[in-house]
């Protein structure tokens, strides 16, 4: 009997003792990776701090209308495009395809507006609507109304407010006419008359619902 409770204790010993190893090997991985997290994450911060220096620049150029070097860069300093090569998966990399996007609709190139612009996205809302603006913008010009007309309507859905949505609403329903598709341009005016009473584009979309009326024969 003694030589049957030391077998047994042995084997629970080793199960234990196996049991213990498992828990260390798991707490191991689990720390590592944590570990691996955080060094990416800082390497990010990191690349992400350097290429806000980097952008300053070609900001300036840009608010200046110096459009070619805000996207090239002027030799010393990166453009646009270089900071979404260099810097790519950071924040500023993504800011930096508005500005390309922004640049190429200022160049009248609108497919590439179009390229960079949609690559572009943002959690605030004021500056994913102005995205989506330009991208209506650049479809317009290529004479794509529907999908003008929708990214206007995107955009003014986005910001919701009396400032900035009766001007995207406006931009959307010429769009939708342009398209023949009147009962949406109607319907883009009447959201500014029920919703933005007090906003300055009211009126006009007053007269613009009356114009299109009569053009649908109503």
């Amino acid at each position: 009997m003694a030589k049957d409770n030391s077998s047994e204790e042995t084997k629970t010993t080793h199960k234990s003792t196996s049991t213990v190893d498992q828990f260390k090997k798991a707490g191991l991985i689990v720390l590592v990776g944590a570990a691996a997290i955080f060094f990416l994450d800082y390497k990010k911060d990191l690349k992400n701090d350097t290429a806000q220096n980097e952008i300053f620049q070609a900001q300036y150029y840009y608010e200046n209308d110096s459009i070619e070097a805000g996207l090239l860069g002027d030799g010393r300093s990166l453009g646009f495009l270089d900071i979404i090569d260099i810097y790519s998966g950071t924040e500023v990399a993504n800011l930096a395809h508005f500005y390309a996007g922004a640049s190429y609709l200022k160049q009248r190139n609108y497919a590439e507006a179009i390229e960079y612009l949609e690559k572009f996205s943002s959690s605030e809302e004021i500056v994913q609507a102005r995205a989506n603006k330009l991208l209506g913008d650049a479809y317009m010009e290529q004479g794509n109304f529907t999908t003008a007309a929708n990214n206007y309507m995107e955009a003014a859905e986005t910001v919701d407010d009396k400032f900035f949505s009766p001007s995207y609403l406006i931009s959307a329903s010429l769009a939708f006419e342009k398209s023949s598709d009147l009962a949406s341009a109607v319907k883009a005016l009447d959201k500014i008359i029920t919703d933005y009473k007090e906003a300055q584009e009211y009126t006009e979309a007053r007269k613009h619902k009356a114009r299109l009326e009569v053009l649908a024969g109503n």
